[in-house]
């Protein structure tokens, strides 16, 4: 299963949904794969900490290596690395990616993410796409490879008109280059129970019609800490709430997943 998460609004907290939810795929005994595709690179600093900026190969080097004519160009599962949790694997991101961009567009490589992926669907049972907060070239390729996309959305009101202009971009993915692709929900995270605004604006999202996942992700400064020691919060603190909501969050999306195969 290939999941991208992406919302063009940044500080939404798609770095930290992506680690989170592999950690908690990872600890459950699947092999799980996190691709960092934001130049940002804050998914590679959350799972390695400092070790991140000397990384030996990255995802930028998968990209350049589709730009250079080689007889033997390298397997994909060379540029992913061992994360120090078990079953846990990247392809880490560095600034060099924005350099790729334009070069990348100009020679229309935005499927060349989904051929390589397609090599390691029996290498991994989970990978877990980071993009950028944009729609640009890598947001693309990421949603042309992916099977369904998660959409992080922080309770705020400029989050909830930048919805429509989202879903419209995943909508012209699917239809253009991608018709299986399912959008599996929207993600409610930094969410304060106890205020009136983002119970209101989450209420509006189902009125409309919008898939919204539960349990929310609570706001909360443990997950600070959590970045800043580069560990998820199933690997911090296991009785934490938070972990507790990345653990159900997970399961739900399994069981939605277990539904679909069997329908």
């Amino acid at each position: 299963m290939r999941r991208v998460v992406f919302n063009q609004k940044g500080g939404v907290g798609k770095s930290t949904i992506t680690c989170n939810l592999a950690a908690v795929s990872a600890l459950a005994g699947m092999r799980t794969l996190v691709i960092d595709l934001d130049p940002q690179a804050n998914s590679s600093h959350y799972l390695l900490g400092e070790q991140a900026e000397n990384l030996e190969t990255r995802v930028a080097d998968f990209f350049a290596e589709t730009l250079a004519f080689t007889f033997y160009p390298k397997a994909v599962a060379e540029f992913v690395l061992p994360t120090r949790f078990e079953g846990l694997h990247l392809m880490g991101a560095n600034a060099e990616l924005d350099e790729l961009q334009g070069k990348l567009e100009s020679r229309y490589k935005m499927f060349k993410l989904r051929e390589a992926l397609e090599t390691l669907d029996d290498a991994f049972d989970a990978i877990y796409i980071d993009t950028p907060p944009a729609m640009n070239f890598y947001t693309r390729s990421a949603l042309i490879a992916a099977d369904s996309c998660l959409i992080p959305f922080d309770c705020d009101d400029f989050s909830r008109r930048a919805l429509y202009t989202l879903l419209t971009g995943v909508q012209e993915i699917q239809q253009d280059h991608n018709p299986g692709l399912l959008v599996e929900g929207i993600v409610v995270n930094q969410f304060q129970a106890r205020a009136r605004l983002p119970g209101a604006l989450v209420q509006e999202l189902r009125e409309e019609g919008l898939p919204i996942l539960e349990p929310f992700i609570s706001s909360s400064v443990k997950i600070r800490e959590s970045h800043q020691r580069a560990a998820p919060m199933v690997f911090l603190d296991k009785r934490h709430k938070l972990t507790e909501e990345f653990r159900g969050l997970h399961a739900k999306l399994s069981d939605r997943k277990r539904v679909s195969a069997a329908v």
